[in-house]
């Protein structure tokens, strides 16, 4: 049936709860469905803003999402995987620096995906958009690191309800502009998109809850190595983070300035893009429980970034 009834679990913007109980669904593609007056408390429409009580149960019409328009399927591509764990029901991958997760405007080519196509045809969940098979998290174009794969939708839908619940583990490393007073810090600031620059996000009042905590590893001159974990997960939330608290991360083309790394005396450092790794992911295993905790170390471009940083020469 297209028509379900939500309870709200929290009093939150009724678009966040719905998007966090339709883990199948993003926020943005449920948005058609308050435009049609298809989410409603007894017989009134809400608005995706709207608040209620914990307990409160609302109508959503599934039906009324407008079918997605006809989009050309992304095509397998005998690219390289770096694969750090498979089994039958999940993939962890190290994605590269350079390479976009899935098709999207000007990138129709050459993603994760006409990869994991290629490598695992039909053995992908079909979840969502017809071109994410697979797909649970996001990494940026020039994030490197682990991301999680999802071989079938039952597996899907569970990893994302724990992403949703804050059960998975995620942990980065990475390179900043400046130092630190303090060994460690937590940024609690909620992020939304920037009313100046719709590509951009921002620290928002109206935001959705964001927290990242952090810890340094090493200081530089005037740069900092640093572990950072995600309690949640936002668009761009690292970056967007440190960049609030005035240590945007080294190399960033959105949220940093080349003019501010040079004004702090910092060296040319190698490659394009942010010096940000996605090392490790500790879950429990959707299917057998199984504690799984896999990290990779950071790729070379960070390490020859960190010898330029410590003023070292030579290879």
């Amino acid at each position: 049936m297209s028509l379900i009834t939500i309870t709200v679990d929290r009093q939150e913007r009724i678009d966040t709860v719905l998007a966090r109980q339709l883990p199948e669904h993003s926020r943005s593609s449920l948005a058609p469905l308050f435009d049609v007056g298809a989410v409603r408390l007894g017989e009134k429409p809400l608005k995706p803003s709207q608040r209620l009580a914990p307990g409160t149960k609302i109508l959503v019409d599934l039906g009324a999402l407008a079918p997605r328009t006809q989009e050309r399927e992304p095509a397998a591509e005998a690219l390289e995987l770096d694969i750090r764990y498979e089994d039958e029901w999940l993939l962890v991958v190290n994605k590269p620096a350079g390479m976009v997760v899935h098709p999207a405007p000007g990138h129709a080519g050459g993603t994760l995906v006409n990869a994991l196509l290629h490598h695992y045809g039909d053995s992908l969940s079909t979840l969502g958009d017809s071109c994410r098979p697979g797909i649970v998290h996001r990494l940026d174009r020039d994030t490197t690191g682990l991301l999680l794969v999802a071989r079938n939708d039952l597996v899907h839908r569970r990893l994302a309800a724990a992403l949703a619940r804050h059960e998975i583990r995620r942990c980065y490393e990475a390179l900043v502009l400046g130092r630190f007073d303090e060994g460690s810090g937590t940024i609690d600031a909620p992020l939304g998109r920037d009313p100046q620059n719709r590509q951009k996000q921002a620290v928002r009042a109206d935001g959705r809850a964001a927290v990242t905590h952090f810890a340094v590893i090493e200081s530089y001159g005037q740069a900092s190595h640093l572990s950072i974990e995600l309690e949640t997960g936002r668009t761009h939330q690292i970056r967007v983070h440190m960049a609030h608290i005035g240590h945007p991360v080294l190399g960033d083309p959105v949220y940093a300035s080349r003019r501010a790394e040079r004004a702090r005396g910092l060296p040319a450092l190698p490659g394009q893009g942010q010096f940000l790794h996605a090392k490790r992911l500790g879950l429990s295993h959707p299917m057998t429980a199984k504690e799984l905790d896999i990290s990779v170390e950071v790729p070379e471009r960070f390490r020859l970034a960190q010898a330029a940083l410590r003023g070292e020469t030579g290879t």
